[in-house]
């Protein structure tokens, strides 16, 4: 398996998609990165040479990903939650943050349903 950003990438799968695999890069980044690499996108993983995968991993060092990424998104929150702020509260809750609906909807968000006085099993 390649490694790359901290991660192995699956070895059968077109470099594009593999990449994708890293937090923080999705479709269009890892055409960028490919791109900047001057690497085709439909070479599969196990078809590339060791001066390709260091190319790819210079061009990722410039995006911010996996670790430094995930630690940015959760101070984000972890600072809305001590500021008090509306979104901070949501988080806090456990309920949706950005306006949807919670009459009928956002199970995700609140977990399996509980009855009245939990009873019901």
């Amino acid at each position: 398996m390649a490694r790359i950003a901290g991660i192995d990438i699956p070895r059968d799968k077109r470099v594009v998609i593999s990449l994708t695999y890293v937090y923080g890069v999705g479709k269009t980044t890892a055409q960028k990165v490919l791109k900047e690499a001057g690497v085709s996108e439909d070479t599969r993983v196990r078809d590339l040479t060791e001066e390709e995968l260091g190319k790819i991993r210079q061009a990722i060092e410039q995006y911010n990903v996996e670790g430094d990424l995930r630690r940015e998104v959760s101070l984000n929150i972890k600072r809305l939650i001590e500021i008090g702020s509306y979104r901070g509260i949501r988080h806090r809750r456990g309920l949706p943050v950005r306006g949807q609906h919670t009459k009928n909807n956002s199970r995700t968000r609140k977990g399996p349903r509980k009855t009245m006085a939990n009873k019901k099993k």
